[in-house]
């Protein structure tokens, strides 16, 4: 995966069987009572621990980034371990990542890995402190904080674990939003929605690690001390998962850590994806395309915007090649409204926000969600017989899924949401103008270049979600011209 860092989904939706990589709700809950993720009491107080978590905290375990030493003590731990011979090796690859390269020529349709089950990573796995396990289990953990716990436990018994030498080729500290502190997050995001989205993930990730901690963890000292079971080493280890935890469709829907797969990244032009082959009983992918030998070997980590892979995986797409790219564009009503109450209501039935509402927008469009919002929005009292079958629309919960329109406020549902583009479009703008001259104000070389490595990130994301953007406001304007003009009738 991406080395400079890795992740999951940015909204976390469901899980579906077309990707490589897990995509739940930080609620994942288990078939039976559990101890779910949980969103933080206040999202204020992972503000206040993000602030703490400085971008130089260093763990007892992992590797840098770059580290090929880590990565080839792996590969040899894996061969002895079963892993049958590989038709692509670890090597650097561009921007000093790690990457899969080809050994010799591979054709398109070829099956590779082939990883077997017994070097999966699951809930089911044996603890090397089975005590530990025990516990954990018997309080019905879910899985992702139980595989989270897990990590850290292995991780700590260091050789004495059977998974040492995966743990050792772990990224120390990725360049994941996790890892971004929360000034970071505020100067180099502030024009992007997926700031919020990242201030949520570390409050749910807070939220669950409390209440890991209040029911298990500290009522067993002996066996989760707090120096090594902590916040610290808990974002760590749910950031590892968050970014390599395979989906395995073909296997039961298992999740699953796949050591030597998990150092494969992500191109926006494949969509080969891992999963279990029953055939040959192991995990493996098959290319899409031919690879000569040298050639970094990629695999698809889903379908995501821009903004969901730097959110998940720390990096962001080359200009124009991810067609999958999307920004996301905040909507809300108007507080003066006569209807603002009426029309809340509405919304809430339907389980949307009370303050604003956020739809993806796209190259190609936006979604009949947004205009539905719209229409809403600016729907005048005598409309408000309608206010509930628009709300349902724009929740996407209306059983007929239909081209809903309203000639009469048409206009003025396109001209809502030209002036929500356009306020967007001139945050990035102003982001964009300031970062030119951004005084990164950090003595060390060590964060000097960290400073600088970000702030490209960011900048390279709001260009491309500003181009989205500015693609909807020349939509909008022509089709609102053409409507005031009497050429297209609304």
């Amino acid at each position: 995966m991406a080395e400079a860092s890795r992740t999951f989904h940015a909204t976390l939706f469901s899980l579906p069987t077309f990707s490589p990589r897990l995509h739940f709700k930080l609620s994942y809950s288990h078939s039976h009572p559990s101890l779910h993720l949980k969103r933080a009491r206040s999202v204020q107080r992972s503000i206040s621990e993000t602030k703490t978590m400085s971008s130089d905290t260093t763990l007892p375990w992992g590797c840098d980034i770059d580290s090929l030493e880590n990565a080839e003590a792996l590969q040899k731990w894996l061969s002895d371990s079963g892993l049958p011979p590989q038709k692509v090796g670890i090597n650097k690859v561009e921007m000093g990542k790690r990457g899969l390269v080809a050994l010799k020529k591979i054709n398109r349709g070829e099956k590779l890995l082939f990883v077997p089950p017994s070097l999966l990573i699951t809930s089911d796995s044996d603890w090397s402190s089975p005590e530990v396990g025990h516990v954990l289990k018997q309080h019905n953990v879910a899985d992702l904080p139980l595989l989270a716990t897990y990590l850290i436990s292995e991780a700590n018994l260091q050789k004495s674990s059977r998974w040492s030498n995966y743990i050792s080729s772990l990224p120390r500290q990725p360049y994941s939003l996790l890892y971004w502190t929360r000034s970071e997050l505020d100067r180099y995001l502030k024009a992007s929605q997926i700031r919020l989205r990242a201030i949520e993930r570390i409050a749910d990730i807070t939220g669950t690690f409390d209440d890991l901690r209040r029911r298990i963890l500290s009522k067993h000292p002996h066996l989760f001390p707090k120096e090594i079971f902590n916040l610290v080493t808990f974002r760590w280890s749910f950031g590892i998962l968050l970014s390599r935890l395979i989906y395995l469709s073909s296997m039961d829907g298992k999740v699953a850590l796949v050591p030597w797969a998990d150092m494969l990244n992500h191109s926006c032009e494949v969509e080969t994806y891992l999963n279990y082959d029953k055939s040959s009983q192991a995990v493996v992918f098959t290319t899409d395309r031919a690879y000569q030998s040298g050639e970094q070997v990629f695999i698809s980590y889903g379908k995501k915007s821009n903004a969901e892979l730097l959110l998940s995986y720390g990096f962001v797409p080359k200009e124009g090649t991810n067609l999958n790219d999307s920004v996301e564009l905040p909507l809300s009503l108007k507080i003066s409204d006569k209807c603002y109450k009426q029309k809340l209501k509405a919304l809430k039935k339907h389980g949307l926000s009370a303050s604003s509402q956020c739809y993806t927008i796209q190259i190609s469009g936006w979604p009949l969600e947004l205009m539905a919002y719209a229409y809403l929005t600016v729907s005048p009292p005598s409309m408000s017989k309608q206010f509930e079958e628009m709300a349902a629309m724009a929740s996407n919960e209306s059983i007929i899924r239909k081209d809903l329109r309203y000639p009469e406020i048409e206009e003025k549902a396109l001209q809502f949401i030209l002036d929500n583009c356009e306020s967007s479009i001139s945050k990035y703008s102003k982001f964009l103008k300031e970062s030119g001259s951004m005084d990164l104000d950090i003595t060390s070389q060590e964060l000097q270049n960290r400073g600088v490595f970000l702030k490209q990130l960011a900048v390279d994301l709001c260009i491309s979600e500003q181009k989205i953007l500015h693609r909807a406001q020349y939509i909008l304007k022509r089709r609102l011209r053409d409507m005031r003009s009497g050429e297209l009738r609304a």
